[in-house]
Parts: structure tokens; sequence; C-alpha cells
């Protein structure tokens, strides 16, 4: 096996793993009843069944216009799909399959045992890339300083981590000389979206694998089953089947409950109640936050952050401190109903406290530095913005070109903020930046020689003479 060379902040776990030789028996092509737990689907073409265990079809084998692949770079977290996935894509494309894992902030538990994990399941080799100082600075911070936000309360942070982890898969598909890039994103959701528009925009010729797209696996149910028949490692069971996407940004909740929209969601719902277990994991129910409020100040550079109570910290690591605060206090969950890209509502479940300390401080700075007019153009901005990272187009030169307004109009964005966290509530208590466009001699209600309110007078009939004019036609005057 060929060698690859190290990268920078890269753990490559290879193992000369050969593909499966298992010897199986075909089934006549005829409509199967594949009966798995509680659920049954109905499917047909060439049903190869392992001999060793007759009484559970595998999902339909290699069709005829299958298209080839010699080696796939699978997005791979550990969790049942993607170890599902690794399995079928070689026992249904018949190629070797490199694990990759994107370190964005989900915590060292997210990381451990996936090199047992990934081999167990049939991967030849697992590369993991540390991305956090990357996600944060070149993917969060433009969103943060475009204000984008969709939905008037999704801060984006599955959307954000999606084109960074893309970017990075295209880096090592060409490292180990993959032709093909694979994904365990379902047909219903946003995230199949933004993979793959990543993927053409930045190596158009590769090939993409979706095997939930492909597979006669219909929920999770029968990918337990899946992974019990072939032995594949996962941790997940028919009574604790949920799902979290977490990065330093954000954490994002799924289960059942959430889909109950007359719900409150506070516990994870389990076939014993008694048993129930808290949903959120960043952040404390804010009732149950310090009776104190917490004050911070947040140092604010070309409107990014740099800076807590004076201490300069690098982006992960300011966020991550943001996170411990925010959570302390119950800052940042947001339950809201969402319009996903492909048409259909859900419920999303959303922790985000330090970014939400974060969103409230760089707005609050630019109150003071942009001009009425400049604020106006940029809000209509911010909602296309995130329009674009919502829909997975972050690699589209429309977005690009907003980045050049941005990077122009924040470069007076400069200053500090003094936040209130309180029982799940950021409030303002101060606001300073040496490019403050308030000046309390002009704004005050005393007489002062800059602003004279007798010229208002003129301006109020100048400004509203098109109001006048309107009101004589209507009455003949």
């Amino acid at each position: 096996m060929a060698v690859v060379p190290s990268i920078s902040n890269t753990r490559l776990i290879s193992n000369g793993l050969a593909l499966n030789q298992e010897k199986r028996v075909c089934c006549p092509k005829k409509p199967h009843l594949l009966q798995v737990g509680k659920r049954s689907s109905l499917f047909s073409g060439r049903i190869c069944v392992s001999q060793s265990s007759p009484q559970i079809a595998a999902p339909k084998a290699v069709a005829n216009d299958k298209e080839k692949v010699n080696k796939v770079v699978l997005a791979y977290s550990g969790g049942l799909d993607t170890s599902v996935i690794v399995r079928w894509i070689r026992e249904n494309y018949g190629c070797e399959v490199v694990c990759f894992t994107a370190d964005v902030g989900q915590g060292e538990m997210e990381l451990e045992g996936l090199e047992k994990k990934a081999k167990g399941s049939g991967a030849s080799q697992l590369v993991v890339k540390d991305l956090k100082e990357e996600f944060v600075k070149d993917f969060i911070f433009p969103c943060l300083r475009a204000g984008a936000i969709y939905e008037r309360k999704y801060l984006l942070g599955t959307s954000m981590a999606r084109p960074v982890i893309a970017k990075a898969m295209v880096d090592v598909a060409r490292e180990v000389g993959a032709d093909a890039v694979a994904h365990g994103c379902t047909g219903k959701g946003n995230d199949q979206v933004r993979f793959e528009l990543a993927f053409f925009a930045l190596n158009p010729e590769l090939k993409v694998v979706a095997p939930w797209r492909e597979w006669d696996i219909t929920g999770r149910e029968d990918a337990i089953e899946y992974a019990k028949k072939y032995d594949i490692p996962v941790s997940v069971t028919k009574k604790s089947i949920y799902s979290r996407d977490r990065n330093l940004w954000h954490l994002s909740h799924e289960e059942q409950s959430c889909e109950i929209l007359e719900m409150e969601v506070i516990y994870w719902r389990t076939q014993e109640m008694s048993q129930r277990r808290g949903m959120y994991m960043m952040s404390v129910n804010p009732v149950d936050a310090p009776n104190q409020p917490e004050y911070l100040d947040i140092g604010i550079v070309k409107g990014v952050p740099v800076s807590i109570n004076g201490k300069e910290l690098s982006p992960a690591s300011l966020l991550a401190e943001l996170n411990t605060i925010g959570g302390k206090h119950g800052i940042g969950r947001i339950d809201m109903v969402e319009n996903r890209l492909v048409g259909m509502k859900s419920r999303g479940v959303y922790e985000t406290p330090g970014g939400t300390i974060m969103w409230h401080a760089a707005r609050e700075l630019e109150s003071l530095t942009l001009d009425r007019e400049t604020m106006q153009v940029k809000d209509m901005f911010a909602l296309k913005y995130a329009e674009l990272v919502y829909a997975g187009r972050w690699f589209d030169p429309l977005r690009e070109s907003m980045d050049a307004f941005m990077d122009k109009i924040t470069e007076k964005t400069t200053g500090s903020v003094r936040l209130k966290l309180y029982k799940g509530s950021v409030t303002v208590a101060s606001r300073t930046s040496p490019y403050s466009l308030y000046r309390e001699d002009i704004s005050s209600f005393e007489n002062g020689q800059i602003y004279n309110q007798g010229d208002a007078e003129g301006f109020i009939r100048l400004y509203g003479l098109p109001t006048r004019v309107r009101a004589m036609l209507e009455k003949g005057i």
C-alpha cells in the first residue's frame, strides 16, 4: 500500500484490509419482502443472501448500471449510518473505502475509538483532520460579520460546517487517489445538497455515492438490524434512537419527540419515562442558571470578536470559552419550525451559546459604526447570505462577492461591547468604538450649535412633500 505523505494537522491510520470474499448465494430475480425489526420493505432485483444468515436479506447488490468506483472517501462520524455505509459500499461497489473524519469541535469523546470502529466496519484507512481554527476563521466569522441568520432564528451551525468538511474531503480524495466521495445524508435533508454542491464546485470530476438514495434500508431500525447481521460495531440501540450533530458553533438535536409540535422538548423520550434524560447538553435550563448576572466585555476588530474581558484568544479558543460561559447561563437555546431546502417543514432544536453571544456583540457594535443606509443594505444582504449558506451555495461567486462587500463596510466595526448574561437572556450594557458615529453633543436634547431644532421644520416639509401632494390629489385641492 502506498504511504500518503503526512499533512499538517492530519492523522492517517491505514489498514491493509482486503475486501470481503465471503461466499454468497444469489436468489432469482423477483420481489422479496424484507422483514427487519418492526418494519418491512418490498424490493426486487438480485438479492444476495449470506449463507451464514439467510433470514435477513442484504440491501440490493451491485446493479449492472452502477458507476464503477475504485476508491471512495466517506465522510465518517463513527455513528450508526456511516458505520453501516462502509460495509454497504464495499458490498455494492466492490471498492476500497477510506474513512475521513473532520474535527470541527464535536469533542474528544466523539473522536475516541474511531480507528477501531472504522477498521471494524471494513475501512482500509482513517484520516482525521483538525479543522477547528479554519472552521471558525474562514466559515463562521464571515457569516457572523454578514449577520447571517436563517428565518429569524437559525444561526446556521450545520450549514456552515458542511462546506469546510466537503473541502477537506476533496483534498483527502486527491491525497489518497480516490475517484469518489460518499456521505451518509438522507434523501429528505438539506445536507445532501450542501455536500454535493461543494463537491461539484471543488472537483466536478469526483463521483458521488449517496447510499440513502440507493439502498433499501428505510430507517434507523433497519440500519441497526443490518449492523447486527454483519457484526458492525455501533453503540446505538432501538431503545435509544436519537441523533445529534455537534460542532464548535452549535449542537442540533433530532428525536421522535421533536416531531410532535405540541410537545415542549426538554427531555429525550425513552421507553421508560422514569429514566428520561435531559436533551440539552451545551446549556443549563435557564431557570437553573445562576441568580446573579455575569458581565462580559467582547473586543471586536473589523466585525469579528477577538477577545473576552481584554484577553485575546484564537478564533476557536474564543468560541469554546464563550460556549462554556454562555452554557452556564442557559444562553442560545432555539426551538423553531424551519423550511428545509427540499421543500418540507421540520422542527429544529439547537444550542448555540457562544455563537449567540458573538452575534449580539457584533450587532450592537454595528449600531455605532454603520450609518442608516449602509445598515439597511447590509441587513438585506444578510438575508440572501443566510439563504445561500443554508442552501449549500458556499462556494458560489455571489456569496464570495458579498464577502468583499462585508469586508469593506465592516472595516471600521472595531471596539468593545459589554453584555449581561442572565437566565437565558443576553442584553447590552455598554458599547464603545473609536469609529462611533454617535455624538452626544448632537444627540442631546439640550440646545447645541451643530443641530438647530428649528431646521427640522424645513426638513419635514420637504421630506413629507410626496405625502402632501397625494393627499391634495385625493381631496381635489
